[in-house]
């Protein structure tokens, strides 16, 4: 099964050397044990673009969906064969990033 696991900033600080060399580790672990699918960091909230395309002329607005402290800073796409591996494997990431992270599964 697979899951998206994203990462919870809550500041504006990118994250240190030290983290992204515990990252890196990271992500060659899942990879070294085929849990690896996909992973990438996301740009600030203040680099999105909110669409809605529900009217006759989709609408554009600047900035991100919520004005929050908290922003969705990036992902990895894991492939578990259960929920508690999945969420073992989300805590390693938290401890890799510094981070809070969500877990969710992709629809089946």
């Amino acid at each position: 099964m697979q899951y998206l696991v994203s990462v919870i900033a809550d500041g504006t600080e990118l994250a240190t050397p030290g983290e992204e060399a515990a990252i890196d580790a990271f992500n060659e672990r899942l990879q070294a044990q085929g849990s690896w699918v996909y992973a990438n960091g996301l740009a600030a909230p203040s680099t999105a673009t909110l669409i809605d395309g529900r009217g006759e002329e989709p609408v554009f607005t600047d900035g991100p969906f919520l004005e929050s402290k908290e922003f969705l800073a990036g992902f990895w796409i894991i492939e578990a064969p259960n929920l508690d591996v999945a969420l073992k494997l989300a805590a390693e990431g938290s401890k890799a990033c510094n981070r809070k992270l969500e877990l969710r599964p992709f629809h089946t």
